[in-house]
């Protein structure tokens, strides 16, 4: 059987299901390298984090939808979902190569004063974690360049297994 065959074939809730498991996958992996190897997320490090858990929660909802109509409008968000994390990821790792300048969250302001007290107030209003530096690379890519590549892959094949479907 040609695997184009099998994957269009391939059952609505069983591709729900994958969707919301890879996702649980990939919010795994960064709760790990955050809690496991302490490399604590930035502001747009935990923006990406959103849409891979409200795919989560759509997959299993639409896992156990008994609606076909539902679970294929469910399976289309999942895809934009993918899409809207890659376009964050990408301009992270816009910002970590210095192509975009970051959010104003992700931006310690400079200091206005010489007093102690005014470095110490900079101090407490400075972000623990700046979004322009990358707390690890593999193979020459940060992780919001893997995330990058990851959500648009997952995005793509997402939309290519269900246009197909039509």
């Amino acid at each position: 059987m040609c695997v184009a065959a099998i994957l269009t074939n391939f059952p609505l809730r069983a591709l729900l299901l994958a969707l919301a498991a890879v996702s649980a996958a990939i919010l795994g992996v960064a709760f790990v390298a955050q809690y496991g190897f302490g490399l604590h997320p930035c502001e747009l490090c935990l923006a990406q984090r959103y849409p891979y858990a409200a795919i989560v929660i759509l997959g299993l909802a639409g896992f156990f939808i008994s609606s076909p109509r539902a679970r294929l409008v469910i399976a289309w968000l999942c895809a934009l979902l993918f899409l809207a994390d890659a376009g964050i990821a990408f301009y992270h790792a816009g910002v970590e190569l210095g192509l975009f300048p970051g959010p104003s969250a992700c931006a310690t302001p400079p200091s206005q004063g010489e007093t102690l007290e005014d470095m110490r107030r900079a101090l407490m209003i400075a972000p623990l974690v700046p979004c322009n530096q990358p707390m690890v690379s593999a193979f020459g890519l940060s992780m919001a360049a893997w995330n990058a590549i990851t959500a648009t892959l997952l995005a793509a094949g997402t939309a290519a297994l269900l246009w197909r479907r039509r």
